[in-house]
């Protein structure tokens, strides 16, 4: 039986006659030349696994990294965040309004962070940002005196200004550090009603982006004093000296039983309290080094004011241990 290769000879020499051979050889040794170009391609061929690699879990964002790019460990480290305070609040009496923001990547979550609640004393952060504002602007001179009437004096609540004796003197700028670090509201409203005025505030916190902040009903949500403090931490709203010196006022309080007892060390937190009926709040930046956030936690319908502010430094806790 003949294979297929002597009729394929045969069939060439029948028609070319004489140059068969010839023929046969030219073509073996362009089928040859085609075998070698093809096998010397193969050798650069780069094989594709069909396996899919998922990459390694990234913690941080990488030096070159987009400010807000978000990493899929970023994603899981702030949903376990974000759990852990849902459990912790979930037996609470009330309702908690949470924000965090990490300063340095954007990240953020949010527990009812537009929730609209009654503001208390954490007003005192817009008040102390238009102030600030308007003196880096030579609108307002910070070592201007007044001398507060009786009329002034705000008699209830926090402050130190209404147990002073008539005809005390005072610069403005030791009414801001007043009402920061003694939330006192003789102080706040010095500042906010004749000083500033209350229009001129509210004008400026809407130019700064806070949609939720009414001044004179004394509403706010966490959302919104997150942007303000972030703006006043950046020097957003004022020069580098008078940003120093305004932030400052918010460090070291009298009121540091929230998110501050949740911090170890020597961290700063430039954070505003305040306390109403049934209503207990802190907001502010822990000023982790190389690693700031904005933590804010509001309540409402509050049953147990001294376990709410427990449970605001444990919340402060949770975060602190998942971010440093």
């Amino acid at each position: 039986m003949e294979t297929g290769y002597p009729a394929f000879d045969r069939n060439i020499e029948s028609k070319t006659g004489g140059g068969s051979r010839k023929a046969y050889l030219g073509l073996a040794v362009f089928l040859i030349l085609i075998t070698l170009t093809v096998l010397y391609k193969a050798e650069k061929v780069v094989l594709l696994n069909p396996v899919v690699e998922v990459s390694p879990k990234i913690s941080e964002n990488k030096a070159g990294d987009k400010p807000n790019q978000v990493t899929v460990a970023d994603n899981l480290d702030f949903e376990e965040i974000e759990a852990e305070i849902s459990r912790l609040t979930s037996d609470s009496s009330g309702t908690y309004s949470v924000y965090l923001e990490d300063l340095n990547s954007g990240r953020n979550f949010g527990i009812n962070e537009q929730m609209v609640v009654t503001a208390a004393s954490v007003n005192k952060i817009p008040i102390l940002a238009a102030l600030y504002h308007k003196a880096g602007k030579n609108e307002i001179d910070l070592d201007r005196i007044i001398v507060p009437q009786a009329k002034d004096v705000q008699d209830y609540g926090t402050g130190s200004i209404r147990y002073d004796a008539p005809g005390t003197a005072y610069s403005l700028k030791t009414l801001a550090r007043l009402m920061m670090e003694k939330s006192d509201n003789t102080a706040a409203y010095i500042l906010a009603s004749l000083v500033v005025g209350l229009d001129d505030i509210q004008n400026l916190i809407e130019s700064w982006g806070l949609t939720q902040t009414d001044m004179k009903i004394n509403k706010t949500s966490a959302k919104d004093i997150a942007i303000i403090t972030i703006k006043m931490y950046r020097s957003e709203i004022t020069g580098k000296a008078l940003t120093a010196e305004m932030i400052d006022f918010m460090d070291d309080s009298d009121f540091e039983d929230r998110i501050p007892k949740g911090i170890d060390g020597n961290t700063k937190v430039y954070h505003k309290t305040g306390d109403e009926v049934r209503t207990v709040h802190d907001a502010g930046i822990v000023d982790l080094p190389g690693k700031p956030y904005f933590l804010a936690v509001f309540t409402t319908d509050i049953v147990d004011e001294e376990a709410t502010k427990t449970k605001i430094a444990q919340i402060s806790r949770i975060v602190y241990e998942n971010m440093k």
